[in-house]
């Protein structure tokens, strides 16, 4: 199924309007602090909504995570998670944006833990951030994960052999990405009592 086409107003960036792809948007955007964007399924909705105000959009129907009031969530912020089918198991990771869920980035291995996806998922969104200029925060609900960001050291207990060897590989990547690289991103823990599940949730909890 083709994926369906949205479109983009950005009414604080370097340039402001409506346009037709995420990149466009995304160029409008690029270290301008405090950006206000949003996306519509419509051009017509696009575009009248430039003629508003920003704060009207979010203020109702948007500022509503998962039907819980949400007027702490930062909407304008890249939201992180991962999924383990068993502990270890088939992990995936994934970051999106906090506002549509718009998916950014997405990897999947065939064993893994969720605090290894937790952890890498985060490194991702860090390096993401800072590769495109962007000054949003990241959420995560892994308190483990932002801890281990925090000392630069995935501290798995998590055998490494043949069958993990990759994602061993892509672990000391982001901890040298993390010794080798400062970032002004802020990292915010997602209130998932408050809020319900984050954005980035892939929606396996039974």
């Amino acid at each position: 199924m083709a994926k369906k086409q949205k479109y983009y107003t950005v009414w604080k960036g370097k340039t402001t309007g409506v346009f037709d792809s995420w990149d466009d948007c995304q160029e409008q955007i690029k270290g301008v602090a405090g950006a206000l964007y949003k996306a519509f399924d419509s051009r017509i909705e696009a575009e009248t909504a430039l003629k508003g105000n920003y704060w009207s959009y979010v203020s109702a129907k948007d500022k509503v995570v998962n039907n819980k009031p949400s007027a702490e969530v930062v909407l304008n912020s890249l939201s992180v998670d991962a999924a383990c089918s068993g502990n270890p198991g088939v992990m995936e990771y994934q970051g999106v944006r906090t506002f549509d869920k718009e998916r950014i980035f997405h990897r999947k291995f065939p064993l893994g833990t969720n605090n290894i996806g937790e952890f890498l998922a985060l490194v991702h969104g860090l390096s993401y951030m800072k590769k495109h200029g962007l000054t949003q925060p990241i959420y995560s609900d892994s308190v483990n994960a932002i801890a281990w960001v925090k000392q630069k050291k995935c501290k798995t207990k998590l055998a490494r052999t043949a069958e993990t060897e990759e994602l061993f590989c892509f672990v000391e990547r982001a901890e040298a990405w993390l010794q080798n690289n400062t970032y002004t991103t802020e990292i915010l823990k997602w209130d998932t009592e408050n809020w319900g599940e984050i954005p980035a949730d892939f929606n396996r909890k039974k």
